[in-house]
C-alpha cells in the first residue's frame, strides 16, 4: 500500500488540480486582461510556496506577477528537473525549494507564509495537513478533498495549528459574479425561483489523473460540477436542503467504475427555489449560469472559465473589465490572511466542506435513486 502511495505521489504531485477549459475559456484571456494600477505598494506581502508545479500552478504563478499583496516565494515538487526552471523564472532561492520528502522542514523557513496546494484531488488532504503542522497557512485548490470527511479533517487540522485554510474559489472574486450577488441582495430580481448551471467539456487523454478514481475521487462532478454546485449556492443565496441526481455513462471504458461521465442533478432550497444542473466530460460549450426571479434575471456565459466572463441581467449587459482571476484571487486571499478581510462570498475551509457534503449526497442519490436530504 505504501509503495502504491509513493508511486502516485511521484507521478502526480506536480499535476494540475482543476480542469483545463481549453476548448472555450482561454482564447482571449490576455488580450482582455486589464492592468492593475501602478501605485507603489509598501505593506506586507503574502509569501506563497506552490505545491505541485503543473499547468495550473504555472497559470497561478504567472498571474501572481501582477499581484501587489502576494508573491511566489517557494516551490514544492516531486520532479527535481522542474525546480531549476521555475527557480530561474521566478527568482526562487535554493533554501525555499522542497520535495515531498523534506517538505516538513518548511516549518523552519521564516520566508514562507503560506502553501498553495495544487495537486490531484486525493492528495489535497495530506498536503494541507502537512502544511498546517508546519505552521503555514494553507490555500487548497477545489474540490478541497474527495469527500466531506476528509475536508473536515483538513479544517480541524488547520484550526488546531491556528493557521488559515482557504480554497481556490477564484469566481468568488470575479466582478460580474459579485455584481449579480449584489443585485440579488438588493432585491433587484425579486424572489428567486430558479437556477440553472451547466458545466462541461470533452475530456482528452484517457490516461490522465482526472480519469483515475484513486487520484480524482470521482469524475466530472469533482472536477467541474463543483462550479455549478457552488454557483447555485452563491447565486441563489441559500443553502440547499435536498438533492436528486441521475448519471449517464456512454463510454464505460474511458469512464471506468468510480469516474462519472455525465450527471444531472437537482437541488431544492428553503425558499422553494430549485436548481437544475449538469456536469459532464462528454460535451463542449457548457459553461453557463442562469438565475431567475419574479422581477428579473441574470445570466453568465461563460460563467466559470478563465475569462473573460460575459454576463447580462434584465437591466442590460454587465460591462466590468476583465482582470486575470488568479491575480485578483491571490491579492484578495493575501488580504484575508494578512488583514482579516471578509470576502463577499466565503472561501474558507468550511465553505469547501459544504460543497463536498453536496457532492457526497449527489453520488449517494445516483446510487440509490432517492432524494437525499441535506443539512449544511
Amino acid at each position: 500500500m505504501s509503495s502504491r502511495r509513493n508511486f502516485l505521489q511521484k507521478i502526480s504531485f506536480s499535476a494540475l488540480a482543476i480542469p483545463s477549459f481549453y476548448t472555450f475559456n482561454t482564447g482571449d484571456k490576455e488580450a482582455n486582461a486589464q492592468p492593475f494600477d501602478t501605485q507603489p505598494y509598501d505593506r506586507p506581502v503574502l509569501r506563497v510556496a506552490l505545491m505541485g508545479l503543473g499547468s495550473y500552478a504555472n497559470r497561478v504563478a504567472e498571474a501572481m506577477k501582477d499581484c501587489k499583496m502576494a508573491k511566489v516565494a517557494g516551490l514544492v515538487s516531486g520532479t527535481p528537473s522542474k525546480i531549476p526552471v521555475w527557480q530561474k523564472k521566478y527568482d526562487i532561492p535554493d533554501k525555499n525549494c522542497y520535495n515531498y520528502e523534506n517538505f516538513d522542514s518548511i516549518k523552519d523557513n521564516p520566508d514562507i507564509d503560506a502553501v498553495y496546494i495544487i495537486t490531484p484531488n486525493s492528495l489535497h488532504r495530506e498536503g494541507v495537513i502537512r502544511t498546517a503542522k508546519a505552521g503555514k497557512h494553507a490555500i487548497c485548490e477545489k474540490p478541497m478533498a474527495v469527500n466531506a470527511k476528509e475536508g473536515q479533517e483538513m479544517v480541524d487540522a488547520c484550526k488546531a495549528a491556528n493557521v488559515q485554510l482557504l480554497v481556490g474559489y477564484r469566481m468568488h472574486f470575479e466582478p460580474k459574479t459579485l455584481e449579480i450577488i449584489k443585485m440579488r441582495k438588493a432585491g433587484e430580481f425579486g424572489e428567486i425561483k430558479f437556477f440553472q448551471g451547466l458545466s462541461g467539456f470533452i475530456i482528452g487523454n484517457p490516461n490522465q489523473w482526472r480519469l483515475d478514481p484513486e487520484l480524482a475521487g470521482g469524475g466530472s462532478m469533482m472536477d467541474i460540477g463543483v462550479y455549478s454546485i457552488n454557483g447555485a449556492r452563491y447565486m441563489v443565496g441559500e443553502e440547499p436542503i435536498w438533492v436528486t441526481a441521475q448519471e449517464t455513462k456512454t463510454d464505460p471504458v474511458k469512464f471506468k467504475e468510480g469516474v462519472d461521465e455525465t450527471i444531472q442533478f437537482q437541488m431544492g432550497f428553503p425558499s422553494g427555489a430549485v436548481a437544475s444542473c449538469l456536469s459532464t466530460y462528454a460535451m463542449n460549450n457548457l459553461d453557463s449560469f442562469f438565475l431567475n426571479g419574479v422581477n428579473g434575471f441574470a445570466e453568465l456565459q461563460p460563467a466559470s472559465g478563465y475569462g473573460p466572463i460575459k454576463g447580462r441581467t434584465h437591466k442590460g449587459e454587465l460591462t466590468h473589465p476583465h482582470k486575470t482571476h488568479q491575480t485578483i484571487q491571490m491579492d484578495e486571499m493575501a488580504a484575508i490572511i494578512l488583514n482579516g478581510k471578509k470576502p463577499v462570498v466565503p472561501v474558507d475551509g468550511e465553505e469547501g466542506v459544504k460543497d463536498l457534503k453536496i457532492i457526497d449526497a449527489i453520488y449517494s442519490a445516483v446510487k440509490s435513486g432517492k432524494k437525499m436530504e441535506l443539512s449544511l
